[in-house]
């Protein structure tokens, strides 16, 4: 599927803000101080890491909101895999903007490209063993959502529900407070339009079996592990989507797919990813 460019209506807002934050009360003080106002320079944006590429565009805004004049050259595209020491972007132009742009760039390219990462890497490991796809959840930063989401799409994951709004999921808490599972399915079939999509949170059999007499879209099957999801996988038998969940790393995806679930969900990629380390090289 080809990545599509988040629109700039959505991303210039946060990445404008940022930039603000940075500048503070006063601008940036050490660049106006130490580089004359008439001074060039080219630089270029370089993996210091191997990894996969995700938030140039973003990048690109952050340099491009501080100076229209910029020269903005992408020498790869989000979604790619990067070796260290390989270059992705080339700037050029005045210094004072490149300089004050700097941290901004980096810290959405880093943030973004370490989800991207972060992702790649499981969804290798789930493509090896099964169909299973990964995907993140709402365990997002503040203001960050659509730009770590996408970032997951970048890195060949798929993304779960965006907010409270699009999407049915009745967890273990609103069973619990609706009555038991049958009353909570019927409430919220009986609430939402034909075109929302319900998911029941399990964590037994015995719960499985009576979403799967009820009916429900998806079955959201938490903290099992491989043997218990392939019990599950047999009982749910192609009558909703199989989505497992929790204690989903590297080394645990491999059982989880190979029991043949749809999807694996994981929060750690947008709340506990490393960064992947860019950083930006002066050219002369």
């Amino acid at each position: 599927m080809t990545l599509s460019p988040l629109p700039a209506l959505m991303t210039e807002p946060v990445v404008r803000a940022a930039l603000l934050e940075d500048l503070g009360r006063a601008g940036d003080i050490t660049t106006e101080a130490v580089i004359p106002a008439d001074a060039v320079m080219e630089v270029a944006m370089v993996a210091r890491q191997p990894g996969t590429l995700a938030g140039l565009g973003i990048a690109m805004q952050a340099f491009a909101l501080m100076d229209p004049g910029l020269s903005l050259e992408p020498l790869a595209a989000d979604g790619d895999a990067v070796r260290a020491g390989d270059a992705v972007l080339r700037i050029g132009g005045r210094a004072r903007p490149i300089l004050s742009a700097e941290r901004v760039a980096l810290n959405f390219a880093c943030r973004l490209s370490g989800i991207a990462s972060a992702t790649a890497i499981l969804a290798a490991a789930a493509r090896a063993h099964g169909h299973a796809r990964i995907a993140c959840t709402r365990k997002t930063t503040p203001g960050l959502r659509a730009l770590e989401k996408y970032a997951v799409r970048a890195g060949g994951g798929a993304n779960h529900r965006f907010g409270l709004d699009d999407a049915v999921l009745i967890k273990d808490n609103h069973v619990a407070a609706a009555g038991g599972v049958a009353a909570a399915v019927r409430a919220a079939r009986a609430y939402v339009g034909h075109l929302v999509k319900i998911e029941l949170e399990v964590d037994t059999l015995a719960q499985l079996r009576a979403a799967m007499e009820i009916g429900v879209d998806a079955v959201l099957l938490d903290n099992m592990g491989p043997d218990m999801l392939r019990e599950a996988v047999a009982l749910v038998a192609g009558r909703a989507v199989t989505e497992a969940s929790g204690r989903v790393t590297a080394e645990t995806v491999p059982g989880i797919a190979a029991a043949g679930v749809d999807l694996i969900s994981c929060g750690w990629l947008t709340h506990s990813a490393p960064i992947l380390d860019l950083g930006l090289d002066f050219q002369g």
